[in-house]
């Protein structure tokens, strides 16, 4: 099919021929092309928008074959929520809970720590009520123990794929966000479960958790001159083994129970030779427990950078570990099988991913524990311990070559061993009947979901079914040919034809016309169907109006015609007006404005598509998604402010404007040419005098700004060396050849400066505004020996010459000034300065406070951090930027004072001498407003600029000079004045930190990998751990 614009063209070429009173229905129908060929499919690849005709591409293409079931809903099969039959239950991840999922696995088939706990005494009876639990009431488990129990009851026995464990997080306080160290963990919850467990009755649920990991080894100290040995005795439950340097697992057992000589001095006090001695001192294992945990020391303290990494070296263990060469006693069973390897993921201390390998003490088949997922680890050559890294590292070291029954990994943080037992453990472990009826009854919850989930399942595809039918029948009949037809929007045929959305009702209200009929212009946006498929969706979905062939509107087609017949016409009368144009003109003529001239064309072609802006106006989404009436007015408004044709020399008043730079003179031939296309444009005949008012307006003008000059001319030949800033009296320097200088502000200085420059820009000054120097008490706000200093730049020193001339030409309302006097009887020689008025001690010691507190509760300012290194400051920048927000600010920009903003006092609009209240508050905002500029500190190259509040800590500030440096906090030393910031914790206030502050920043040792920085920012933070958990017991 032809492009959009072509058809387009062919639907309205008639109109170049036709006049508009001799508009037919043949010529109506042709613009709505109604008689257009429809689309065959196959042949047209995508719908086309031009042809109403065209039902190619519009989503139908999914409908017409054959469909999957499963396509008409989202709704997975819940069966995949059951569990399989003989596969293990998994626990759901809460976000970065992995490390207490994988203990619970491998504790959970622990059996006898299952049997104890299922044994310990429950307060489940205040739930019973005759012989069941209340239905209305749900189980919540009081303790650690029942939260196990319940847990462990579920893992046991549920039927779901996998069961939530936040009832037991929650229990103990864990952040669900946040991964911790999952060896602490372990140690932590045995603590807490032994503790809790040893207030039971029952010896077997009493002494479980010692019986099932708790070992006993001796410090053993010997005098090498003596040969007296001391033994401190100690419990364990984990051997926490070192692996750096070792490849195999026994050797590091071997480094753990390695004799250690004690010498020089870290020489042994012996309390038999009562003087130090060299001695030895090592551990010896005096019993080991059933289960033994050998924790592999993965996760180390690097002390050059001062946070944990993870040593991804390779360990080699074996299924079977004989542990009897390392005991004292020989003799016992001290041979165990590997039972558990619990997996670290990932190359960083501070992220990854736990997983654990726990072997089925029943069937003896291994399976791999991965939160919701459980998968048996099958194939010829089992490898325990292998997990690909989630991130790879930058070192991939090969894998060892292991032996039949040997394995090796970078990963095992923790190895599980069991002593290995003559008898196959005990395999029915029954669920007490009260933990039995709580898993039935989560059961039969999920049994319920299941059968909810399966039947809005079968509705959906019911609904799909019904659907498909429908289509497929309708799309048949949807094509109108010579037959009765109606119009629908094209975008409500497809949301129709998408699945994913239910229909709504047809809404045609957008695509109608000022007489409420279907709109030409929207012909591209709808689809001509037959009466019989619109009667369908009409009757199924509701909506309206209905568009039948009443609805094409001849109204719009002719005025359409009209205003392409004036565009094609427009054409011949540009060239006529512009040769009009170039003609001398004779006689009267008209004026019109130079602008209107230029543009007239286009403003011509806007008034010829007003149609068409209305038409903008409803071409909003169909289906009753409308342009916002607030913005419609908006723009409505914004049109009426835009000038018509040749209003740009009307006045304000209405009248023709008086300069004639702005417009020309036409002939009457051209001004007749322009009538027609403009007929409301203001008629101005060259006879026309301009506005009498603006005359007057402009001569009073000229008038004042003469005043003006001869003003400025006067003060500035009055005040020569003021206006110049020449000769000008000091404080620290006092002349000699007076005893009085008198003092106004320095922003009355600068105003008048400006009004002399330009008298006919400025307003003049009238008052100087002294005010503003003095408190509400009228004391001076200035010490003399800070007007030598800080507030200088907010002072101007006056000659009395020169006072005597600012009080004629100004209103002067409060007289301020300095004298100087010699010494009293005491010492006569000593000169001293009086000011008069007094300087007022309450108000300025408030006015030096409001400054401190200013500094010191300040928000988003801005202060400069300069690198050095060997006290030298660095002059480029040393390292590469991080995308950090809120860290660099614009600097250098002008603070230009706003058209506009007068002061009270110095422009007085009446030249009345009435002043403004000031207040304290009135003084620190002129203040801050005088001096904002002078304080502003020039950025140098090198030098970052950082964007601080007072309240915000040192450590925050250090993490955001981590991102514009590259340099880690715990490499951070900063300075201010010679003064060291250490303390993390205080506020920038507090140190002294205020805007514009430089800080120096030595850096101890760069981090060259910046891949690393991922550690650095957890470090940042402070590392809590367990802190305020039920662990520590919170």
């Amino acid at each position: 099919m032809a492009p959009r614009l072509q058809l387009e063209k062919a639907a309205w070429r008639w109109a170049e021929t036709v006049r508009p009173e001799e508009v037919s229905q043949e010529h109506i129908e042709t613009a709505y092309r109604i008689w257009l060929e429809p689309c065959i499919r196959g042949v047209c690849r995508r719908n086309c928008k031009g042809n109403p005709n065209c039902l190619v591409g519009i989503g139908e293409h999914i409908w017409l074959g054959e469909i999957d079931e499963n396509s008409f809903h989202n709704i997975d099969d819940p069966n995949c929520e059951r569990r399989k039959k003989n596969s293990f239950v998994g626990l759901t991840n809460l976000g970065a809970t992995c490390y207490v999922n994988t203990f619970l696995q491998v504790w959970f088939l622990n059996l006898e720590l299952r049997q104890a706990l299922y044994l310990c005494p429950s307060t489940c009876s205040d739930y019973m009520m005759g012989d069941g639990i209340q239905e209305e009431k749900d189980y919540e488990p009081q303790t650690i123990c029942e939260h196990l129990q319940y847990l462990f009851a579920l893992l046991q026995n549920s039927n779901r794929r996998y069961i939530d464990p936040s009832g037991f997080v929650k229990a103990l306080g864990l952040d669900t966000g946040q991964q911790q160290d999952a060896q602490e963990f372990s140690k932590l919850f045995m603590s807490l479960l032994e503790d809790t467990l040893s207030k039971q009755k029952n010896p077997d649920v009493r002494n479980i958790v010692q019986q099932q990991f708790c070992g006993e080894y001796a410090y053993v100290t010997v005098c090498n001159q003596c040969g007296r040995e001391s033994k401190l005795l100690s419990k364990f439950y984990e051997l926490e083994l070192n692996i750096q340097g070792h490849k195999q697992l026994t050797d590091c057992i071997s480094e753990f129970l390695k004799e250690e000589k004690l010498e020089g001095d870290n020489r042994y006090f012996c309390e038999n030779c009562q003087s130090k001695q060299n001695a030895t001192r090592k551990i010896r294992l005096l019993s080991l427990p059933c289960t033994l945990n050998l924790q592999l020391m993965r996760f180390v303290f690097d002390r050059q950078t001062g946070h944990k990494k993870k040593l991804n070296t390779y360990i080699g263990f074996s299924e079977i570990l004989d542990m009897e060469p390392y005991v004292e006693h020989k003799g016992g069973s001290y041979v165990y099988e590997l039972s558990a390897v619990l997996i670290h993921r990932g190359v960083s201390a501070y992220s990854g991913h736990y997983i654990a390998h726990v072997k089925d003490p029943q069937s003896g088949e291994w399976y791999k524990f991965n939160d919701e997922d459980i998968e048996k680890m099958e194939g010829k050559k089992l490898q325990l311990g292998i997990e690909e890294d989630l991130e790879p590292s930058k070192s991939q070291t090969r894998k060892p070559k292991c032996g039949k029954g040997t394995h090796c990994s970078r990963n095992a943080y923790m190895l599980v061993y069991r002593l290995q037992a003559q008898e196959k453990p005990n395999t029915t472990i029954q669920v007490p009947a009260f933990l039995q009826e709580l898993v039935d009854r989560d059961n039969s919850k999920f049994e319920e979901w299941c059968i909810e989930m399966a039947e809005m399942r079968k509705q959906s595809v019911d609904k799909g079914k019904a659907k498909h039918e429908e289509v497929k029948e309708l799309y048949q009949r949807l094509p109108a040919g010579a037959e009765p037809y109606e119009f629908v929007s094209l975008e409500w045929l497809q949301k129709w034809l998408d699945e994913s959305t239910p229909t709504k009702p047809i809404d045609n209200h957008a695509c109608l016309c000022s007489h409420d009929k279907l709109h030409p212009d929207k012909i591209s946006i709808m689809k001509r169907i037959s009466e019989y498929a619109a009667d369908i969706f009409y009757s199924r979905y509701g909506g309206g109006p209905r568009l039948t062939v009443k609805a094409l509107c001849k109204e719009c087609v002719v005025e359409r015609c009209r205003v392409l017949r004036l565009k094609n016409q427009l054409n011949e009368d540009y060239k006529t007006v512009n040769n009009l144009l170039k003609a001398t003109v004779k006689g009267d003529g008209f004026w019109v404005g130079k602008s209107s001239l230029r543009s007239w064309r286009q403003l011509a072609l806007e008034q010829l598509d007003e149609q068409d802006g209305d038409a903008d106006q409803s071409s909003g989404k169909m289906n009753g998604n409308t342009l916002n009436k607030d913005e419609s007015k908006e723009e409505r408004k914004e049109e009426e402010e835009e000038l018509n044709f040749n209003e740009d020399i009307l006045c304000p008043h209405g009248e023709l404007c008086i300069s004639e730079n702005e417009r020309r003179l036409v002939s009457k031939e051209a001004w007749s040419k322009l009538q027609q296309y403009f007929p409301k444009a203001p008629e101005f005949p060259s006879y026309r005098e301009c506005c009498s008012q603006c005359k007057i307006l402009e001569r009073e003008g000229e008038e004042n700004e003469a005043l003006h000059k001869m003003i400025a001319n006067e003060q500035k030949t009055s005040l020569p060396n003021l206006f110049q800033d020449k000769s000008r009296p000091c404080l620290s320097n006092w002349p000699e050849d007076t005893d009085v200088l008198y003092i106004v502000s320095q922003f009355f200085v600068e105003e008048w400066r400006k009004f002399v420059r330009k008298p006919t820009r400025c307003s003049p000054v009238s008052s100087v505004g002294n005010s503003a120097l003095l408190c509400p008490h009228g004391g001076l706000m200035f010490t003399f020996a800070s007007m030598t200093k800080e507030d200088s730049k907010l002072i101007a020193l006056i000659w009395p010459s020169e006072w005597q001339m600012i009080q004629k030409l100004f209103v002067v309302d409060h007289v301020i000034k300095i004298m100087r006097t010699e010494g009293g009887d005491a010492n006569p020689s000593e000169t001293q300065y009086i000011s008069e008025p007094k300087l007022c001690p309450e108000c300025r010691e408030g006015l030096l406070c409001q400054q401190q507190r200013d500094l010191r509760e300040y928000t988003q300012a801005t202060i400069y951090v300069h690198k050095v290194v060997d006290n030298k400051k660095v002059m480029k920048d040393s390292a590469p930027e991080l995308n950090v927000s809120s860290s660099e600010t614009e600097e250098d920009k002008e603070e230009a004072k706003p058209d506009g903003e007068k002061d009270p006092d110095f422009n007085q609009s009446n030249g009345g001498t009435k002043r403004q209240k000031i207040s304290h508050q009135n003084y620190i905002a002129y203040q801050k407003q005088v001096i904002r500029r002078s304080m502003r500190h020039r950025k140098v190259r090198g030098e970052k600029a950082l964007l601080v509040s007072a309240n915000q800590t040192l450590k925050e500030l250090k993490i955001q000079i981590m991102h514009a440096f590259s340099v880690a906090p715990f490499d951070q030393n900063l300075s201010i004045d010679g003064k060291i910031l250490s303390d993390d914790c205080a506020t920038l206030g507090t140190l002294g930190v205020i805007p514009e502050s430089v800080i120096l920043l030595k850096a101890d040792e760069p981090i060259a990998d910046y891949a690393a920085m991922d550690d650095v920012m957890q470090v940042c933070m402070p590392e809590e751990g367990f802190k305020g958990t039920g662990l520590l017991g919170h």
